[in-house]
This record gives C-alpha cells, structure tokens and sequence, in this order.
C-alpha cells in the first residue's frame, strides 16, 4: 500500500497545526495507520532595514521577522483516507504538499 505524506507550510503556526490534527484525527476515524502530526524545524527570516533612508545620523536599523512553520503527517494511502482529507477546509495561510510513495 502507498503511503501519503503530507506536508504542512504555513506562518501561522495555530493555522498549520490545525489542520495536521484534522488530517491525524481523519486518519484514527477510518483505523488507517499514520504518524504525526510531527513538527518540523522552523524557519526564521531575519531582514535589518535601515530606519533612515538618507543615510544621516546614527546607524539604527529595524530588524523584520518572519517565522515559517512546518508539519508532517504520514498516513497510509487509501482512496477513502485521501479523498476525506481533500475535503479539509484549508486557510489561505496554509500550503499544502501531498507526496506518494
């Protein structure tokens, strides 16, 4: 049998972690096996800007963050299991990777 393993992306870290419980709880829900939600390492974007953009004065600068979250799940492929997770209502906020193996 295939096995799915769906990846989650998101900056919203609730967002993310929401629907891998769903996609877990489908899973238990149809007696398949699966395994996650597991969390992935974050990722954090760090970009300095200067505060003054005409380059007098002290060198202060604003530091923006951005923190992208990753989750798996792997759950057996059956046609039932994947069409019910197809069916999640995803946030926009969310991306999505499916890979079969």
């Amino acid at each position: 049998m295939a096995i799915a393993r769906i990846k989650l992306i998101s900056s919203s870290k609730d967002a993310a972690r929401d629907v891998a419980k769903q996609i877990a709880s489908i899973a238990k829900g149809i007696g398949i096996k699966y395994k996650g939600p597991i969390p992935l390492p974050t990722k954090h974007m760090v970009i300095p800007t200067r505060k003054t953009p005409c380059g007098d004065g002290s060198d202060t600068y604003d530091h923006w963050e951005m923190r992208v979250h990753k989750w798996l799940v792997e759950i057996d492929g059956s046609d039932q299991a994947l069409r019910q997770v197809m069916r999640i209502p995803v946030p926009d906020s969310v991306q999505i990777e499916i890979t079969l193996s």
